[in-house]
């Protein structure tokens, strides 16, 4: 399997993770130094123990997006040795029907460790309508 296709069946797995509410396996894709900075989140976050904290209290209050669909589509991937950058539109669909589908840009940089490849930088901007 060629490194792009690594990158883009990990991003798949990841979000396929997220719908199935198994954190482990979706933090399995990040570094413990991951940066994350998205339109919804405060932040931006600076690290994996800054994410848990921001993501244990939306959990306990409720607040976790219940999605019926979260798909990384239109994928364009790039590597260079040991290191990609993913871009593509996450479309996030509620599992009912009160909410409205998004769709959000992306932009992940990621390292190659061993044998898996990491996010170190995750950047997402929300499409308004």
């Amino acid at each position: 399997m060629s490194a792009c296709a690594e990158i883009a069946a990990a991003i798949d797995d990841m979000y396929a993770a997220f719908l199935a509410g198994d954190r482990a396996g979706f933090d399995a894709h990040l570094d413990p130094e991951v940066t994350t900075w998205e339109t919804h989140l405060p932040g931006p976050l600076r690290s994996r123990a800054e994410l848990d904290d921001y993501r244990d209290r939306r959990d306990s209050s409720g607040a976790r997006p219940r999605l019926a669909e979260l798909a990384a589509r239109a994928k364009r991937i790039d590597v260079w040795g040991d290191v990609g950058v993913a871009r593509y539109e996450l479309h996030a669909h509620p599992a009912d029907a009160t909410g409205a589908a998004s769709v959000t840009r992306v932009t992940d940089v990621l390292r190659r460790t061993g044998e898996r490849w990491l996010i170190v930088h995750h950047h997402a901007e929300l499409v308004r309508p």
